[in-house]
Formats: structure tokens, C-alpha cells, sequence
């Protein structure tokens, strides 16, 4: 896929709008012995700010990965409209039952039947620090055309756009 410079679009809001609308992120974090772990996590259809927030049990072995080594993985895909987002950052165990109160969503009742009031119930925050995503908007049509083309004139095909997003301290950066 090519990779494109974005010109004077807000990356965060840009990330945002990708994975607005996209269920569940796949969160990978390190175990004790280095190798890496994924699971399924519920993402909330929320503004993206820089950071991500996850329900969770305080006493689970991801709260125990976090714990040693703070840096995850999320990876959220919609194969039907053919975009996927990876993004990296640095997460932290949050017992806050306020911030808990404001994400709450009736849905989470299938894992935390005691609701807010859950004594296992905690959050995790990834502050998110890096970014790639692929994105192609383009009908399935046109994306055929281009593929063929691409086989016929030796071309390299080229269906969409490819991003890295870089979020520091300084402020965002699109590479």
C-alpha cells in the first residue's frame, strides 16, 4: 500500500475516526517471560483524546502484564470497510469510580454483573504514543480495477492509504 503524507489533518481526530465505530480492539501485552498476549477488549464509542479506556478486573493476569511492563498493543479491524488500525502506547492500572460512573455502559453488566459498585471493577488507560493505519475508502470495484491493472502493467498496486502517526510529548506528528 502506499504511504501518504496527510496534509493539515489533525491526527488524533484522524485516529478517532477510524476506529470510531469499531467494537472491539485486540490488546497485546508482555508476560513475565517476554512473549506477547492478545485478547479481545470492548471499545468505547467515545471522542478520542490521545488516550483509550478499557474496563477490566483489577485482579487479572493483563492487569499483572501492565503492571511490569506498561507497553501494549491495540489492533482494531473492520474488513468490511477495509481499514485497520495498530496503535502502541503505555497503559496504567485506573480504580476510579467516577471515571468508571462516566464510561459506563449498560452492556457491561455481562461482565460485571454488580455494575459500577463491582469490587473487581477497574479501568485500564493507554495513552496512546504511536499509530499506523490503512485505510482504503475506495468501492470493492475499484480496488478489482486497480488490482488487475496492477497485474497486467507490473505496476505495484496500490489500493489505499498507509499512515504512521507519531504522539509525543511534543505534540502529534504524522511520519
Amino acid at each position: 500500500m502506499a504511504t501518504k503524507k496527510t496534509e493539515k489533518k489533525n491526527p488524533i481526530a484522524h485516529l478517532g475516526e477510524l476506529i470510531h465505530g469499531i467494537k472491539v480492539a485486540m490488546m497485546t501485552t508482555v508476560e513475565e517471560d517476554g512473549t506477547l498476549r492478545s485478547r479481545p477488549m470492548w471499545t468505547h464509542d467515545r471522542d478520542f483524546d490521545g488516550e483509550l479506556w478499557f474496563f477490566t478486573r483489577e485482579h487479572s493476569p493483563k492487569v499483572d502484564e501492565v503492571e511490569r511492563d506498561h507497553h501494549v498493543n491495540l489492533s482494531y479491524s473492520e474488513p468490511g470497510k477495509d481499514r485497520y488500525v495498530s496503535v502502541s502506547g503505555m497503559a496504567r492500572l485506573v480504580l476510579d469510580k467516577d471515571k468508571a460512573r462516566e464510561l459506563w455502559n449498560p452492556t457491561l453488566k455481562a461482565w460485571f454483573p454488580l455494575g459500577v459498585d463491582d469490587p473487581e471493577l477497574a479501568l485500564l488507560c493507554v495513552t496512546v504514543n504511536k499509530a499506523e493505519y490503512w485505510d482504503t475508502p475506495n468501492k470493492r470495484m475499484v480496488q478489482l480495477v486497480g488490482f488487475v491493472k496492477s497485474v497486467l502493467t507490473g505496476e505495484q498496486f496500490r489500493p489505499g492509504e498507509n499512515e504512521k502517526v507519531n504522539l509525543d510529548e511534543s505534540g502529534p506528528a504524522l511520519h
